[in-house]
């Protein structure tokens, strides 16, 4: 079989053009840092790589959905140690409300302390989370959870805890009904009493005049009672925000780990190795440029210098 010069050169030109595409894409390779473009460059890595950044996007998804439940049940925690301190002042009061030598106008002045404080406490218990939502606004609220009507403080509410969606759900609101409304009745056991229906009977008792020493101690006595029931029962509704918190934080631990391991999966499937990149770059340099040396020399001559030879 004869060889021609021509075709003898084109094997030679395309081998070139080969070894120059495989530079270009060892240059790609190493500016980009990925071993894989294209899921046909290796279709087993290019599956473990799209998996594991699923699991990434999942995990920074459920990072969202948590530090948006840390945050609410943080401002929860921080306004029921708030409204611990304000019943704490009222507490204060009705004692000083006691005192035999007190008349009618200082326990008026001690009602008009109390009603600032219940109207305190009130502002407390309708505190938004700054995204739109309420701390206490249960699985939800148009306004304001808790409304001031003529019969006393009503939930307009629905019951409940919002919870983000998510793998492990978790706490966007409490339900204000059952924070505020419902302490156990330590003078009526199976009933429940609401803080500011305390705080209104207190405030009437104080400003009703001429009222007996008995009915003062009596008042005093029963509302100090329905206060500390009250008080504890926010502590108790503290106690678990602390806890979802707590275990908030717990979660978010572990998605953590999960998302680095997952980035972990991705480096391997994706990668490039540098070191043996660089090398192997260097070598495809190496020989196309002796290939190219070569096919210079080769193109020069010619059957003149053959025979000139």
């Amino acid at each position: 079989m004869r060889v021609t010069t021509y075709n003898s050169h084109a094997q030679t030109q395309a081998q070139l053009q080969i070894r120059q595409q495989a530079m270009q894409e060892s240059q790609i390779q190493l500016t980009s840092g990925k071993r894989t473009h294209r899921p046909s460059d290796d279709p087993t890595s290019a599956a473990d790589a799209e998996r594991a950044l699923a699991r990434i996007q999942r995990a920074d998804a459920e990072q969202r959905a948590l530090s948006a439940s840390l945050a609410t049940m943080t401002q929860a925690e921080s306004a029921l140690g708030t409204a611990g301190e304000l019943l704490q002042q009222a507490r204060e009061y009705v004692v000083q409300a006691g005192n035999g030598s007190y008349g009618d106008k200082e326990r008026e002045a001690l009602a008009q302390s109390l009603r600032g404080l219940r109207e305190d406490l009130l502002s407390v218990a309708n505190r938004s989370d700054g995204t739109g939502r309420y701390l206490f606004g249960g699985q939800g609220a148009d306004g304001a959870p808790l409304l001031d009507t003529v019969a006393g403080v009503d939930y307009q509410g629905a019951g409940g805890t919002l919870r983000a969606a998510m793998g492990e759900s978790s706490p966007l609101s409490m339900d204000g009904r059952e924070v505020w409304l419902q302490a156990p009745n330590p003078r009526a056991p199976g009933t429940t009493l609401s803080v500011f229906d305390t705080l209104d009977r207190l405030v009437s008792e104080l400003s009703t005049p001429n009222r007996t020493g008995a009915q003062i101690s009596a008042g005093v006595r029963d509302g100090l009672a329905d206060l500390d029931a009250s008080a504890n029962h926010l502590l108790n509704a503290r106690a678990r925000s602390g806890e979802a918190m707590n275990r908030i934080e717990s979660i978010q631990s572990r998605v953590v780990d999960q998302r680095l391991q997952a980035q972990v999966e991705r480096s391997e499937a994706e990668d490039l190795d540098m070191v043996e990149a660089i090398s192997k770059f260097q070598a495809q340099q190496t020989g196309y440029d002796a290939a190219l040396r070569t096919y210079a020399q080769v193109q020069r001559m010619s059957l003149f210098d053959y025979l000139g030879g």
